[in-house]
């Protein structure tokens, strides 16, 4: 019963902006109205934030990219890494790793509650632009996790390593079989839409509350940045995982060259 009245609300605040932005004509305002009493508010908001994700993760494949030599510099530079190379993290305690990640994504909560914020004064009549630029602050972030752990993404197969990083860390689970099968720019628009739509149903029930624009800035604020916190943890996690994986690889190498070397030892 509560739903009704800010749905009314929203129709009518959407038709108010259509009488002076042309994009929103009368038949669009009084379609997505006519969608959103048929088919109900959560259905059509659904929707909406799946398609909005889809397109902004899709952009972000093709224009969102960190630029692996100025974030390496930066490292040394601003945080004082002795590394010439990414590799060189894996002579770096862990410890300083997860410190210099957890400074990653609290940057990026930070950016995006300020993206939030903004793009709320609109209410939901923003959303898909708010969630477009969402999902490139979300990618970069998990893009900075990637090199932060010795992950690099120049060439095919680690795009596709670092795109399952980003569906781990929406809570879907790709199979690197499927990877095996297919190219990367068929399985990355695969993963995306997968994303989309795993983020979309977990998140509706949150940014449902967009339907009343004069307390979106703060929710949209909030939202973002405990999505970013979430997908950051979570894509850490998964990047710290493979990076002990491949720390333990690397000492067992060593050791083996020890034994090789002096065998009488």
């Amino acid at each position: 019963m509560l739903a009704q009245p800010k749905l009314f609300r929203f129709c009518g605040q959407t038709r108010l902006l259509a009488s002076v932005v042309p994009a929103f004509a009368p038949a669009r305002v009084a379609l997505s109205c006519t969608y959103m009493r048929t088919q109900g508010p959560k259905s059509w908001l659904r929707e909406k934030m799946e398609a909005g994700l889809r397109r902004g993760f899709e952009q972000a494949y093709e224009t969102v990219r960190v630029d692996s030599e100025k974030f390496l510099a930066e490292l040394r530079i601003a945080y004082g890494m002795p590394i010439a190379s990414f590799q060189g993290v894996y002579s770096i305690e862990v410890r300083q790793l997860d410190d210099l990640a957890a400074r990653v994504i609290r940057s990026g909560m930070r950016m995006a509650a300020a993206e939030g914020a903004g793009f709320g004064l609109g209410g939901l009549i923003t959303l898909v632009p708010d969630l477009s630029i969402l999902a490139g602050i979300t990618l970069r972030t998990l893009q900075k996790l990637s090199l932060i752990y010795g992950f690099e993404f120049s060439t095919e197969e680690e795009t596709a390593e670092l795109w399952i990083a980003a569906a781990s860390a929406a809570g879907v689970d790709i199979s690197r079989e499927l990877l095996e099968k297919e190219v990367v720019n068929r399985f990355v628009p695969r993963v995306i839409r997968r994303i989309a739509f795993q983020a979309s149903r977990e998140a509706v029930e949150k940014w449902s509350g967009r339907i009343i624009p004069i307390a979106s800035s703060l929710i949209g604020a909030s939202l973002n940045y405990y999505f970013v916190r979430a997908w950051g943890e979570r894509a850490k996690n998964h990047f710290r995982e493979r990076h002990l994986q491949v720390r333990k690889r690397k000492s067992q190498q060593l050791q083996a060259l020890s034994i090789v070397g002096n065998p009488g030892g």
